[in-house]
């Protein structure tokens, strides 16, 4: 019993050491000089919160439009705010040039529409591409690869199957050089005349040919003259390829000057474009200022993947 009324004096004394008003006054003081900065308010911090959504772009998403029918989406710009404070904090004032972004994807992608023709990349999009297609012109290839080169250009080679069976190492060479490869039909019918079954043939039988001579697969379609109807774009869809065709066509097949092919794409080139072209002497003489023009115009020229892409391109 006297060891429990020692301990009941001890715990008494405790608590009114503890809390009388010098003591209390105290623990106070010595609290809040103990708060770490991070609890204070950083105007840095809060200046860059506030001024973020004024530099921020939203993202667009894909559409199926009226004229253009399918067009991809677009990615937004959304600041990373922990990102830019480090950016920052050495000077401690708010500067939008050293701003750190992060791209934000569309709620709606290309590849969540329905099965649709594609004529042109998203409007907003500084990349044009070329969408070759080969069917014949071997003479001409070698020169426009070592143009295409020269300028360390990816773009994209469409294959017609009967071509691709007969040339199996030009169809290498076009890969190896760092190009992408499309499906162009197997023998140039006019898609639009054909059955589903006739269309898939076509199709199958080329991409099969295409894989065995380069490795690679075809996810994109492009019908031979731009002819199709609503089955052949559903079909292609179901064989996991969209179907590509042009915003401005070189009109190469017949055989035009230098000059009037050039004029006829830089007057109508804009972001987005899909630029039709094939093998032949026209185009091999007009390709390497015709690339020189368009970069001319701040235009990037990538493959339609790049192009078809939400990627944003950063200045």
């Amino acid at each position: 019993m006297k060891k429990v009324s020692v301990f009941i004096s001890l715990c008494l004394a405790a608590w009114i050491s503890v809390n009388n008003p010098i003591v209390n006054k105290y623990v106070t003081a010595l609290k809040e000089s103990a708060l770490p900065a991070a609890k204070q308010p950083d105007s840095l911090y809060q200046s860059i919160i506030k001024n973020a959504p004024t530099y921020e772009i939203p993202p667009s998403d894909a559409k199926v439009d009226r004229v253009w029918k399918a067009i991809p989406g677009y990615n937004g710009l959304r600041v990373d705010i922990a990102a830019s404070y480090k950016n920052m904090k050495q000077k401690g004032v708010f500067d939008p040039k050293k701003l750190v972004f992060v791209q934000e994807k569309p709620k709606v992608q290309l590849r969540d529409l329905p099965p649709s023709p594609i004529y042109k990349g998203h409007p907003d999009k500084p990349m044009v591409t070329f969408i070759i297609n080969v069917a014949w012109g071997n003479e001409y290839l070698s020169e426009m690869l070592a143009t295409l080169k020269k300028h360390h250009i990816s773009t994209s080679f469409f294959l017609e199957g009967n071509w691709a069976k007969k040339n199996p190492e030009l169809a290498k060479m076009i890969v190896s050089a760092g190009h992408e490869i499309g499906n162009h039909s197997y023998n140039h019918p006019d898609m639009k005349r054909l059955t589903a079954a006739q269309a898939r043939e076509q199709m199958i039988k080329t991409n099969e040919i295409i894989e065995a001579a380069t490795g690679e697969k075809c996810v994109w379609f492009a019908p031979p003259s731009g002819s199709y109807r609503d089955e052949t774009i559903k079909v292609a869809d179901e064989l996991k390829m969209k179907t590509v065709l042009w915003t401005v066509d070189t009109v190469d097949w017949q055989k035009p000057s230098t000059e009037v092919l050039i004029n006829r794409v830089i007057t109508k080139i804009d972001k987005g474009s899909i630029v039709l072209m094939h093998p032949t002497e026209s185009t091999a003489k007009s390709l390497d200022r015709l690339i020189t023009l368009i970069e001319q115009k701040n235009l990037k020229i990538g493959t339609v993947s790049d192009l078809l892409s939400e990627e944003r391109i950063l200045k």
